[in-house]
């Protein structure tokens, strides 16, 4: 089992789910898997690709599977973190006895998981052109021409996030200050969170 030091931070900040991340680690590790440091997170890979993440929150901590969707869950226990979330898949925990009572399904999902990446299979996302744009945004696109070709310069990943961010805005007022917002950024070639 080789840890890696600069993962090893992680685990003692984890607080009240110190002793599940830490039981997690082990079970990543101990199925051959390459243990790193990805968005701040102890990250879990089979040659370059990324297998699980380990992450906490307020009220559990979870093994996050990149490619979840395409495991079979057989146990029915990987949950789609919101609506949103296209590929990955998380596994939940609550406590550190909820970890050990399922190390034995933990590692067979976790072989699965390896399986997949070994196979080449990739995730079918949805394309940006079946995102809905908004419609305060879609009138600033059809009159300011600049504005259109910046959008459509974006790569689709910083297209899909405009769309979606001006979208979850509930009212019209709240879509088109957003839209606003926004626009020189848009006209800068930058995404949402550049």
């Amino acid at each position: 089992m080789n840890t890696n030091p600069k993962a090893d931070w992680y685990f003692p900040q984890a607080g009240q789910w110190q002793e599940a991340t830490e039981l997690l680690r082990e079970i990543a590790l101990g199925c051959g898997l390459n243990e790193e440091l990805k968005w701040g997170c102890p990250c879990y890979t089979y040659g370059d690709s990324n297998i699980v993440l380990i992450h906490v929150f307020k009220e559990y901590c979870a093994l996050l599977f990149f490619k979840g969707v395409l495991l079979k869950d057989s146990e029915g226990i990987l949950i789609q973190q919101t609506a949103n979330v296209q590929a990955g898949r998380q596994l939940r925990f609550t406590s550190v006895k909820q970890v050990a009572a399922l190390k034995k399904i933990i590692k067979a999902y976790i072989y699965e998981a390896i399986e997949v990446e070994k196979a080449g299979l990739k995730v079918p996302l949805k394309k940006t052109e079946e995102y809905a744009v908004p419609e305060e945004f879609q009138q600033q696109l059809d009159t300011n021409h600049q504005l259109k070709a910046a959008f459509e310069s974006l790569t689709p990943g910083r297209q899909r996030a405009y769309l979606f961010y001006f979208s979850q805005a509930r009212q019209s007022k709240t879509r088109a200050a957003r839209v606003e917002k926004y626009i020189p950024k848009i006209l800068e070639g930058k995404g949402l969170d550049d």
